[in-house]
């Protein structure tokens, strides 16, 4: 098992400082969004550079750190077509660009019709809807051909691949290699909350030997209303058996924090270390 965590999640910039943290906490290495964690580096077509992959790469290498996973998240269907096509170009940078950084993936949620926040919008849960999103990956895995890179798409209960048949449906309609970032959490809202190791499960069984990385978080069921995010080892989650089964899955599998920050990421790291050796 590998351990990650977000690196704009550990409150610093810059290399020095992110594999300094790494080392502080026992972390190999991180899911990088570069324009999260480098202030030279901005959201803009054309900001990240090969020459800026290779220097961020070469670091991490030297260092002994991994990037599993570049993110450039993006709205695929929102609705100003001119910020589509925007972050559509970032998206593309990065496939460019991801290999020099000793990463061959380059990830995205699904997006939502309702533009800004991406959250449940009736037009996600349509044939229609899933369709769209695949076109748009579908081209972006032509510039991931080119470059050697790949695509890798996570679903979210609230954007247009709202479960795991529906994320499935739109990787085959996208008819190109990619891979999954698997995120329980996301998928979990009022209706599915305490059924989340039925949707592990499930998830397993369809992405078999296709997820890349499993995003780490815990939270609180509420009943009558909407899970709520908690620092990871303060929720009700069953970590033990939620770790159980991605061991089974993959031994080798890469954990991802994302969203903990601050003190809680060593009461974090320790948690799962622990009960990844228990099981």
């Amino acid at each position: 098992m590998k351990l990650c965590i977000r690196a704009h999640d550990l409150g610093g910039k810059g290399t020095e400082t992110i594999l300094r943290q790494l080392d502080e906490l026992g972390i190999d290495g991180v899911q990088m969004v570069c324009y999260k964690a480098y202030d030279d580096v901005a959201y803009v077509p054309g900001a990240i550079s090969r020459e800026k992959a290779a220097e961020i790469g070469k670091a991490f290498a030297d260092h002994g750190k991994i990037i599993p996973l570049v993110g450039a998240y993006f709205n695929p269907v929102h609705s100003n077509v001119e910020k589509r096509e925007r972050c559509f170009a970032v998206f593309a940078d990065y496939l460019r660009c991801c290999k020099a950084m000793g990463c061959q993936y380059v990830g995205s949620e699904t997006g939502s019709y309702s533009d800004d926040p991406w959250v449940y919008h009736p037009q996600n849960r349509t044939e229609e809807a899933i369709a769209a999103t695949a076109a748009v990956f579908a081209k972006l895995c032509l510039i991931a051909e080119e470059a050697g890179s790949t695509v890798a798409v996570e679903g979210a209960a609230g954007h247009v691949c709202h479960n795991v048949a529906a994320l499935q449906k739109a990787r085959q309609l996208i008819g190109k290699p990619t891979k999954v970032i698997f995120d329980l959490y996301n998928y979990l809202d009022g209706s599915n909350q305490f059924d989340y190791l039925s949707i592990l499960d499930e998830g397993l069984r369809t992405f078999a030997g296709e997820i890349l990385l499993f995003h780490m978080k815990d939270c609180l069921l509420v009943e009558g209303g909407e899970p709520k995010q908690v620092p990871l080892g303060t929720g009700d989650l069953d970590m033990e058996a939620i770790l159980r089964r991605i061991k089974a899955y993959d031994e080798n599998a890469v954990l991802t924090l994302e969203g903990t920050t601050g003190d809680d990421i060593a009461h974090a790291v320790a948690t799962i270390k622990t009960i990844w050796e228990r099981v």
